[in-house]
């Protein structure tokens, strides 16, 4: 985002943003965190 013109704190708000919700979804889950998976998504 910086590349694009952004300001750094608008970037960091968006990575926080991001982990955020990544963590929200496993907590939200209930299921025990594996390194090894593999999204049926992508």
């Amino acid at each position: 985002l910086v590349a694009k013109g952004k300001s750094k704190k608008l970037a960091l708000i968006a990575v926080a943003n991001k982990l955020l919700k990544q963590a929200f979804a496993i907590a939200k889950s209930a299921r025990p965190y594996d390194e090894n998976y593999i999204s049926k998504l992508s």
